[in-house]
């Protein structure tokens, strides 16, 4: 599963975790750069700035146990 960590830095709070929304989308080709910053920025609400918003994309297998 492709999960993405969204991030804000600020000067005075740092690095803040805002979310970590899964990856839905079933067609890859929809999947770009723009679409994921697209999405973080309805997750961030009042978290910073808009532009200081990044993204950690994290693949997580369910396997582990």
């Amino acid at each position: 599963m492709l999960v993405y960590g969204l991030y804000t830095f600020s000067e005075t709070k740092g690095y803040e975790l805002i979310a970590v929304p899964p990856e839905r989308r079933k067609n890859p080709a929809r999947i770009t750069k723009d679409s994921v910053m697209n999405w973080a920025r309805l997750f961030s609400g009042d978290h910073g700035d808009r532009k200081s918003i990044f993204f950690k994309p994290v693949r997580i297998d369910g396997n582990d146990h």
